[in-house]
């Protein structure tokens, strides 16, 4: 069993939460900046690319097990001391992420324009948004490959490495993005070749560098089929969690897109502050899956549970400082992105709900980190599941009362339905909070060992 000194667990965990953070934060900065030079095209362009990469998104957002689930099976492998099985596992991730992308690549390309056509936009958003997703699609495969990778450095206890290749491949992006559209003059077409160029260039450094852990730990670089297809077996269960979380995202969306467009403007701000705050709190769900595989791994659960209880102190503690922020500006944010008074009056009551909801949002990404890092993938299915289940009725309660808390349709009624929307999101949050505080407390999640 491992005894650390008082602020070594501390340490490790900061080593490895900041630098997750500033990767996790520096994505959506760089992402503003894309839009940022698309939209000085048009407006039809601007529209294009929200459907395109919304499209994109889902499709590379679907897997994102091969980051999550990777980084647990490393961990263990690390914390048993099998360097060389830690980064064969890692490996079989990586093939695993080409070959799903090489599918989903295909398959994206010949489906763009009825993926786009979904979205209901107009003709010529249409036609921007499908030239773009037809070209991006290419970089699906490079998208899934970082993933993976990242989920095997993270599982060796590497946050800093995807750090740099989220910066330089970001920042690249940018570069491209000026020079194709602007000085090349391709317009949209030239964004999504920037974006495809970057996202290979990205996972190219960091498969290089998963090579050089590869030789020196003296692990085999060539595709094992038993051990990929396990890989895939593996993941099912996250990929089940995430379509769960996606379909409880999107009937929300639903709902507000029912109470009509003001609630639904004012909604999707709120839904991309919410994200925003959740950056930062997952810093430390990464760090949770890292050090809880590599503790289990070893077959240390006080160890384990010594660093739950830390990073969930933190989880709270640090939702409720954002939430005291988001309170401070609730009413300043809102200016920000609209000059629309009813949009900005319905937004910023929103954000009264989204603040109150931040302790409880720390603690449920902390302790799903702790249950990915544990491996704990078929209790995480079922959960999301069974809360998908309960929030439903939650929800589509809030939908057909719309009409009442809209009343004449005015400022105060668009304020209040939408309030009221993410009252019963918090619901969902409360559900799976409370879920995962009984889980985290008994012990079934501690299972032991180089592999689950």
């Amino acid at each position: 069993m491992l005894t650390l000194r008082p602020g070594e667990e501390s340490r490790r965990i900061l080593r490895l939460a900041v630098p997750a953070f500033l990767a996790l934060v520096a994505e959506p900065l760089f992402l503003l900046a894309d839009s940022a030079i698309i939209g000085h095209l048009g407006t039809g362009q601007l529209a294009g690319l929200g459907v395109a990469s919304a499209t994109l998104l889902t499709a590379a957002n679907l897997f994102v097990f091969l980051a999550y689930g990777t980084t647990s099976i490393v961990a263990r492998q690390v914390g048993a001391g099998s360097e060389r099985g830690a980064v064969e596992a890692g490996i079989d991730g990586t093939w695993l992420a080409v070959a799903l992308g090489g599918v989903v690549a295909v398959a994206t390309a010949l489906a763009a324009e009825p993926l786009c056509r979904l979205f209901g936009s107009s003709e010529a958003a249409l036609g921007y948004a499908t030239t773009y997703l037809r070209i991006s699609s290419a970089g699906i495969p490079a998208m899934l490959v970082a993933l993976a990778a990242t989920g095997v450095l993270r599982g060796l206890q590497d946050t800093r490495t995807p750090l740099v290749a989220s910066v330089a491949g970001f920042t690249s992006n940018i570069v491209l993005n000026l020079a194709l559209v602007y000085g090349l003059g391709w317009g949209i077409a030239g964004s999504a070749w920037g974006t495809v160029i970057a996202q290979t260039g990205m996972a190219t450094g960091l498969v290089v560098v998963l090579v050089r852990h590869a030789r020196r730990a003296g692990a085999h670089l060539s595709p094992h089929p038993g051990r990929v297809l396990q890989a895939a077996v593996t993941g099912i269960p996250l990929l089940v969690r995430t379509l769960a979380l996606r379909a409880i995202l999107l009937v929300t969306t639903w709902v507000a897109a029912g109470m009509g467009d003001v609630p639904l403007a004012a909604h999707q701000v709120a839904a991309t502050v919410w994200s925003f705050l959740v950056f930062a709190l997952d810093a430390l769900a990464i760090a949770a899956q890292a050090l809880t595989g590599k503790a289990l791994g070893a077959g240390d659960v006080p160890a384990a549970r010594s660093a739950t209880g830390t990073m969930v102190r933190w989880g709270v503690w640090g939702g409720a400082v954002l939430g005291v922020l988001l309170l401070s500006v609730h009413t300043v944010v809102p200016a920000a992105f609209t000059d629309d008074e009813a949009v900005r009056s319905a937004l910023a009551a929103a954000l009264v709900v989204v603040a109150l909801g931040q302790p409880l949002s720390g603690f449920v990404f902390v302790v799903d980190g702790v249950l990915i890092g544990a491996g704990d993938g078929r209790w995480l299915a079922k959960a999301m599941v069974v809360t998908l289940v309960l929030y439903l009725p939650i929800v589509l309660a809030v939908h057909a009362s719309a009409s009442a808390l809209l009343g004449d349709g005015g400022v105060a009624g668009q304020a209040r339905a939408l309030s009221v929307l993410w009252v019963a999101f918090t619901a969902f949050m409360a559900i799976r909070g409370a879920l995962f505080w009984w889980r985290v407390r008994g012990d079934q999640w501690a299972v032991t060992g180089a592999a689950r």
